[in-house]
């Protein structure tokens, strides 16, 4: 089969197109082809590579994917060949205590998908079955794509993990990655009252499409977490969306007391500082979520299959255009998801 295939850590210069063995469902696995795929920061992270992680060369990029049931192995039931299917790139054993619990996502032989296993940037992929959710007839493979991975994120951290409630007021840092344009969706949903911050006017028209309320442009505001005090007659908000991390110190000074700081990522960098006297002062809380649950993938899958929450997708590219997808997501100038078109 053709995959786009990582050699060696470094730029987009290191992906090229290649030929590699289709792979073979086992029991209770399928074998999807691959139709759109969607790409994330995890794909620039992965290429880029960081100490510790280890791949097998060549490797296959992508967590994302939709496409048709082309293989089963054994074992399977429910699905047919040539269904098609949106794929979740939670890997886990289904056997340990944390899956047992329903926790797949902190499963102690967990993977995701393009992580350290081959991903979806290829004509195929296996996964298993229980990993492949069959789509409404004529759903757009590129919004189930590009819906996959940020939405039950979001779901989990803001609705499982968060606790959000009616009526809370949220704030979320950034207005036009994945997860964060799937969070503003999401908290409405809820009957939140959003704000946002994003870096510039058009970031920001894309959140207010979507339903924030609040907005402020960090680029003619740095002192954003006084602007979002006043903003809420300086009680502050109930919950902080902050993927960033180095924004930190800005989000915790906007959070009211006993407010929640939830985090899915560190887009601004791993390592960073704040000042704890906020966290203990103000009775704060810190969650941290990866990822979300099987049931989660279900639940939320199912709102956007309704209609009731809309994936953005900001630009579809061929896939032999590869390395101008991964530079425009590497330059941050998108306004949704990026999806690679491989039908």
């Amino acid at each position: 089969m053709k995959a786009i295939l990582l050699h060696q850590h470094g730029g987009p210069e290191t992906l090229d197109f290649g030929e590699v063995e289709t792979p073979a469902p086992g029991p209770n696995e399928v074998l999807v082809q691959i139709q759109a795929a969607a790409l994330n920061r995890l794909d620039l992270w992965v290429r880029a590579g960081w100490p510790g992680i280890q791949l097998a060369y060549p490797h296959i990029l992508g967590s994302d994917g939709a496409g048709v049931v082309a293989g089963l192995g054994p074992g399977v039931s429910g699905l047919e060949i040539g269904m098609p299917v949106v794929i979740n790139a939670n890997l886990s054993d289904g056997t340990c205590e944390y899956c047992l619990a329903g926790l797949d996502n902190q499963c102690r032989n967990w993977h995701l998908l393009g992580e350290t296993i081959p991903g979806t940037y290829a004509e195929f992929v296996v996964v298993p079955a229980t990993n492949a959710l069959p789509l409404p007839a004529g759903f757009n493979p590129h919004a189930a794509a590009a819906a996959a991975l940020v939405y039950q994120t979001a779901w989990h951290s803001l609705i499982v993990r968060g606790n959000l409630r009616p009526a809370e007021k949220v704030l979320i840092v950034g207005a036009s990655g994945g997860v964060n344009s799937a969070s503003i969706q999401i908290a409405r949903l809820a009957g939140a009252e959003v704000y946002v911050v994003g870096a510039n006017a058009a970031k920001l028209a894309l959140a207010e499409s979507l339903g924030a309320q609040h907005l402020i442009d960090r680029s003619t505001d740095e002192n954003w977490s006084k602007t979002v005090y006043q903003l809420t007659n300086k009680h502050g908000v109930d919950v902080v969306v902050d993927n960033v991390g180095t924004t930190y110190p800005h989000s915790l000074r906007a959070l009211r007391k006993g407010g929640r700081l939830l985090t899915v990522g560190n887009t601004g960098a791993p390592k960073f500082e704040f000042d704890n006297r906020y966290l203990f002062g103000k009775h704060l809380s810190l969650i941290g979520s990866t990822m979300g649950t099987h049931a989660d993938f279900r639940t939320v899958m199912a709102l956007v299959f309704e209609g009731k929450l809309q994936p953005v997708i900001d630009r579809t590219y061929p896939w032999q255009e590869f390395q101008d997808a991964h530079a425009r997501l590497e330059r941050g100038e998108q306004l949704g998801k990026i999806t690679l078109d491989l039908d």
